[in-house]
C-alpha cells in the first residue's frame, strides 16, 4: 500500500462542509454520546458534499469525539440530507493522477477511523445519502435510516467512476456480494436507480428504518438498545460461491448495459471480487488506484459534463424568457384520449393538482380513455404510491367531454391526436373558437412544423410545441418548440409549466424533428440504408456497440414502432431528402404490419426475427462493421453541426442534454458531442470540435 499524501489537499471554490461535535447524555446509556453533525450552511437544495476541507473537518471532529471517550459516536446530517458524497465539481478539477489518488487516500484514512474505532460508531442517516455519504454510513458499525429519506445510492459507475471511499470493500461484506452488485452495478447502470428506505433495509444497507417525525430520538433509543444488548444486530458471512455467482451476474449486466464501452463497472466488479480475500488495507489501496485511473479518464470527464448539464442547464434552460411573464395554470385541456393523451393527463393531474379535461371524437373512445387514466390512478393507490384520499381527488380532477367548450376556462390546451398536419390544423382552428384569448395552445408533435399548424390562426403567437418523450412519467426531457410567431408570454408559461411538471426543458426552433428525433432517425437511417445495401442486419445492428447505447438501432426501432419511425422518417425526408432517405425495408415492414423485429435466442442474444428476415431484401454491396460505424457517426456529426448552424438550439450542450434525458444515452458518454470530439470525428467530418478541449474531455 502506498503511503498517504503528506501535504494538505485543497480544491479552490469548495463549498466546505463543517463537522460539529456535541456531547450529551441519553437515557439508558452509561456515559455521554458524541454526535457529529455535517452541514454546509445551505438549505436542502444544496446537499452537503465532501472535498478535502470537509474531510479534514470530519477528521478534526473525530479527534474531539474520541478525546471525550464517549460511550458511542454517531454521525448525522443537516435537515433532509445526510451526505451527498464527494464534491464532484472539485474532483472534476483534479488534473493529476497523484492528486486523484490522494483524495481517495484521504477519504479512506478519515472514514476508517469510524470503522476501526473501539468505541461503537453509528450513522444516523437522516436524509439523502449518495456515494461517499453511503460509504460514510458503511464505515460505521451500525446504521439507522429515516423513513422519509429521499434517496440512497452508490451512483458512481453511472458517472464513469466507482465507489472509492470503501464502498466496494465494505458493502459486499455487509450485505453480501449479490446485493452489492445490485447496488453498485445494476442500479447505477439502470439510469441511476435510487433506493427508497424500505429497499435499503431489505438489502441490508441499513439496520433499521425509523419514523421521520422523531427520528433522532428513536435513533438514540435504538442505540441504547444496541449498547445494553437488548437489541441484537445480525451479520452474515458469505463464501466463495456467493462471490463467484454475483460477480458473474454483474459482468452480464455490465455487458448488456454498456457493451464494454465504459471501464468503471468492470473495475468495480474486480474490486468486489477482491473484497472476499483482501484485508481492508489491501482493498482500500486497490480502490485508490482504480479511482485515480478513472478520475483522470475521458469517460469521467464526459460523465461529469453530463451531471452538470442535468443539474444546472436542465434547471436553468437557455433561452427561457423572464418567468414573471408566465400566465397562471388553473386548468389543463387535452385534445385526444388515447395512450399518449392518457399519460399526459395523469402527469398533469399528479404534478399540478388542477382539473384536466380530455376530449375525443366519439363517446366510446372518450369513455375508454378517461377510464384508463382513472385505472392508472387506482393502480398507484393499490401499490401504496399515493394515499386513497389523493387517489379520489386525482380521479375527480380528470374528466372528459365531446365538446371543445369544456376548454373555455382552460389556461393550457395540448393536442395529442393523429400525427397528420391537416388533422392538427383542423384541431387548432376549432380550438381557437372555444378557448380564452390568454390560453396557450400546444402540440405534442414529434416532427411536424408547429408554424404550419398555427399559420391560419388568428393568434399564432400563443402556439408552441410541447414535445414529451415516452414513457411520459419517466423521461425527463421536454422539447419546447418556438414557432415563427410564438411570443415570450407563451414561452414563459410553457417553461414555468415544465418546471412544475419536474421536467428538464430545452428550447428549440421549429425545424423538422427538432433535436432527438432528428438525430435518432439520422443514425438509424444510416443503419437501415446499410442493411438495404446488403450489410447483414446482425453486423449493422452492432455497429454502434462501442458507444454503449441503451439499445441497438433495431431494438430501438421496435420500441418506437415501425409505423411511427416510418412516419417520422418520411417527414424528415420531406425536408432533407438527401440526408434522410426512406428505407424500403422499413416501408415493407409497415405494409405487412410487422411489430416484432427482434427474436431472442436461447443463449440470451438477439437477432432479427425470422419472419422479418424473410421480408427484408438486401442488395449486393455490404459494408463492414467498422464502415457502418464510421458512416453512422459521420452522419451524427454532420447533423449536429447543421443543427447548430441553423440555430435549432443555442449550443452543443443542448444537443447533449436532449440525448441524455430524451433518448436515455449514458452519462459517461456525455450525450454525443463529447464522444465525437474524443474520437476525432467532429474535426474530420465538420472541420472543428463541438466543445473546447477540457470542457467535456481531458485537456489535449
Amino acid at each position: 500500500m502506498s503511503a498517504p499524501t503528506t501535504h494538505r489537499l485543497e480544491i479552490p471554490g469548495e463549498v466546505v462542509t463543517t463537522a460539529t461535535t456535541r456531547l450529551f447524555t441519553v437515557p439508558g446509556i452509561d456515559g455521554q454520546v458524541a454526535l457529529i453533525t455535517l452541514d454546509n450552511g445551505k438549505d436542502h437544495t444544496r446537499p452537503t458534499t465532501f472535498g478535502p476541507a470537509g474531510l479534514y473537518n470530519l477528521d478534526a471532529a473525530l479527534d474531539e469525539a474520541f478525546a471525550a471517550e464517549p460511550a458511542a459516536i454517531a454521525v448525522t446530517g443537516k435537515p433532509f440530507v445526510f451526505l451527498a458524497g464527494a464534491d464532484l465539481s472539485g474532483i472534476g478539477a483534479i488534473a493529476s493522477r497523484d492528486d486523484a489518488k490522494a483524495i481517495g487516500q484521504l477519504g479512506h484514512r478519515v472514514y476508517k477511523r469510524l470503522h476501526d474505532s473501539q468505541i461503537p460508531t453509528f450513522a444516523f442517516v437522516n436524509g439523502a445519502a449518495l456515494g461517499g455519504g453511503v460509504e460514510l454510513a458503511l464505515s460505521c458499525h451500525y446504521r439507522t435510516l429515516a423513513s422519509n429519506a429521499a434517496m440512497m445510492a452508490l451512483p458512481e459507475c453511472f458517472l464513469g467512476i466507482l465507489p472509492g471511499w470503501g464502498g466496494t470493500q465494505l458493502l459486499p461484506k455487509l450485505v453480501g456480494p449479490e446485493n452489492a452488485v445490485t447496488i453498485i452495478i445494476e442500479n447505477a447502470l439502470n439510469q441511476n436507480r435510487m433506493l427508497k428506505p424500505k429497499d435499503a433495509a431489505s438489502l441490508g444497507v441499513v439496520d433499521v428504518v425509523l419514523n421521520a417525525a422523531d427520528y433522532l430520538e428513536q435513533s438514540l433509543a435504538w442505540m441504547a438498545g444496541v449498547l445494553d444488548g437488548s437489541i441484537s444486530v445480525q451479520r452474515n458471512e458469505y463464501g466463495e460461491s456467493d462471490y463467484t455467482d454475483a460477480v458473474a451476474r454483474g459482468r452480464q449486466i455490465a455487458d448488456l448495459r454498456t457493451k464494454g464501452a465504459t471501464t468503471a463497472p468492470y473495475r468495480a466488479l474486480d474490486l468486489i471480487e477482491l473484497s472476499r480475500t483482501a484485508d481492508l488495507a489491501q482493498g482500500f489501496a486497490a480502490e485508490d488506484d482504480a479511482l485515480a485511473d478513472l478520475i483522470t479518464s475521458q469517460q469521467f470527464r464526459a460523465g461529469l459534463y453530463s451531471f452538470n448539464l442535468n443539474q444546472k442547464r436542465a434547471r436553468k434552460p437557455v433561452g427561457a424568457p423572464d418567468p414573471a411573464l408566465a400566465g397562471k395554470i388553473g386548468k389543463i385541456g387535452i385534445v385526444g384520449a388515447g395512450l399518449m393523451a392518457g399519460q399526459l393527463a395523469l402527469l398533469f393531474a399528479r404534478q399540478l393538482k388542477v382539473p384536466v379535461a380530455l376530449t375525443e371524437i366519439d363517446a366510446e373512445r372518450l369513455e375508454k380513455g378517461v377510464a384508463a387514466v382513472h385505472g392508472e390512478i387506482a393502480k398507484l393507490a393499490d401499490k401504496g404510491r399515493i394515499p386513497p384520499d389523493e387517489a379520489n381527488r386525482l380521479t375527480a380532477l380528470v374528466t372528459g367531454s365531446l365538446d371543445y367548450s369544456i376548454f373555455a376556462n382552460a389556461d393550457f390546451v395540448i393536442e395529442a391526436v393523429f400525427e397528420e398536419l391537416d388533422v392538427k390544423k383542423k384541431v387548432f382552428a376549432e380550438l381557437e373558437q372555444h378557448v380564452s384569448p390568454e390560453c396557450v395552445i400546444a402540440t405534442n408533435t414529434s416532427s411536424l412544423s408547429v408554424s404550419a399548424m398555427a399559420a391560419e390562426l388568428q393568434h399564432p403567437e400563443r402556439v408552441l410545441g410541447f414535445h414529451f418523450f415516452n414513457p411520459v412519467a419517466v423521461m425527463p426531457l421536454l422539447e419546447i418548440v418556438k414557432a415563427d410567431h410564438t411570443d415570450d408570454r407563451t414561452l414563459a408559461t410553457a417553461f414555468g409549466l415544465a418546471k412544475k411538471l419536474k421536467k428538464g426543458p430545452i428550447l428549440t426552433s421549429d425545424a423538422t424533428g427538432f433535436v432527438v428525433n432528428r438525430l435518432l432517425l439520422r443514425f438509424m437511417g444510416e443503419i437501415l440504408a446499410a442493411i438495404d445495401e446488403g450489410t447483414p442486419p446482425e453486423i449493422a445492428d452492432k455497429a454502434l456497440d462501442p458507444l454503449g447505447l441503451p439499445m441497438t438501432p433495431i431494438v430501438l426501432l421496435q420500441l418506437v414502432g415501425p409505423a411511427v419511425a416510418l412516419h417520422v422518417q418520411e417527414t424528415l425526408n420531406g425536408s432533407w431528402p438527401d440526408r434522410f432517405p426512406v428505407s424500403e425495408n422499413l416501408r415493407r415492414t409497415v405494409q405487412h404490419q410487422v411489430r416484432a423485429l427482434v427474436a431472442w435466442n436461447a443463449d440470451g442474444s438477439q437477432s432479427l426475427d425470422p419472419e422479418v428476415a424473410k421480408l427484408w431484401t438486401m442488395g449486393d454491396n455490404p459494408s463492414t462493421l467498422e464502415q457502418v460505424r464510421e458512416r453512422a457517426l459521420a452522419a451524427l456529426a454532420t447533423e449536429a453541426r447543421l443543427m447548430l448552424d441553423e440555430g435549432v438550439v443555442a449550443d452543443a450542450a443542448d444537443i447533449d442534454l436532449a440525448m441524455l434525458t430524451g433518448a436515455g444515452w449514458p452519462f459517461w458518454l456525455g450525450g454525443i458531442t463529447p464522444y465525437l470530439d474524443r474520437e476525432g470525428i467532429s474535426e474530420r467530418v465538420t472541420g472543428k470540435r463541438f466543445q473546447p478541449a477540457g470542457v467535456s474531455t481531458l485537456p489535449s
